[in-house]
């Protein structure tokens, strides 16, 4: 969900969303990296991206801007996760018929 920054507090950042309604974003999810300073990493007027995590007991939005990030990321690591397990899958199939290959021509030295 899109959001303006309209107040910074040292506990978060209070943004007016897209849809006019108020939403929060509690310090420790700005960033995955320590925040020390908010105001080192929003500013007041700037626009972010947020995951809706929940709702105050006053209505407001509860946003988290670093699991935005982390979805962001997780589809395309999913989809690099999916061809790299494919990968593996046909290079185990490849090792283990060359494998039986090798037995196979054991077992057929021993016996003569």
């Amino acid at each position: 969900m899109k959001g303006k920054v309209v107040d910074i507090k040292k506990f978060g950042a209070f943004l007016e969303l897209e849809n006019g309604e108020e939403g929060f974003v509690h310090i420790s999810k700005i960033s995955k990296k320590y925040v020390r300073e908010i105001s080192n990493f929003l500013k007041i007027g700037d626009e972010v991206n947020g995951k809706v995590i929940g709702r105050t007991k006053d209505g407001k939005y509860e946003l988290s801007l670093k699991d935005y990030d982390e979805q962001k990321e997780d589809t395309g690591k999913s989809h690099n996760f999916e061809k790299r397990l494919n990968q593996y899958l046909k290079e185990s199939e490849k090792k283990i018929s060359e494998y039986k290959k090798h037995l196979d021509k054991k077992k057929n030295t021993r016996r003569r």
